[in-house]
């Protein structure tokens, strides 16, 4: 599979030079998914601009690396502008599946979610600690 990556410090971005995914390089994706997920990605965008087939194997991955990520609160994000692409994700009712137009607004959308991510655990930290709430022990209950 011809591919290329690009790494930050918040996500992996990888460039598809294929025009297909599917049964016979879906594997080779899949690949390249679980060594960037192994080297701490959690928030990775896929550039599908040249993809214009895609078949139950390669949309197989695509579910699996959308759960990877959203198990570990980031984002797996598709992007493409091809319709039938598109559609045929909707179709596939991939949970929580984020496709953009752009790689930018990709970009966008991880930080946007890590700020998220951020806003959420510092409001659990401050009930954590008993700012709200009373500060009723278990015993209380």
């Amino acid at each position: 599979m011809e591919f290329k990556v690009e790494k930050n410090e918040q996500f992996a971005l990888i460039e598809l030079k294929e025009t297909s995914l599917n049964q016979e390089n879906s594997a080779d994706f899949e690949s390249i998914i679980r060594k960037l997920f192994r080297e701490g990605y959690g928030n990775m965008i896929v550039e599908f601009s040249s993809i214009d087939e895609l078949d139950g194997f390669g949309i197989s991955v695509i579910r699996k690396a959308n759960k990877i990520c959203l198990n570990e609160l980031g984002l797996f994000i598709i992007v493409t502008k091809d319709q039938a692409i598109i559609d045929q994700l909707d179709g596939a009712k991939i949970e929580d599946l984020t496709v953009m137009p752009t790689v930018q607004e990709a970009i966008d959308a991880v930080y946007l979610n890590e700020l998220e991510n951020d806003f959420q655990s510092d409001e659990d930290d401050e009930y954590d600690h008993g700012e709200y709430g009373g500060g009723a022990s278990e015993e209380d209950y």
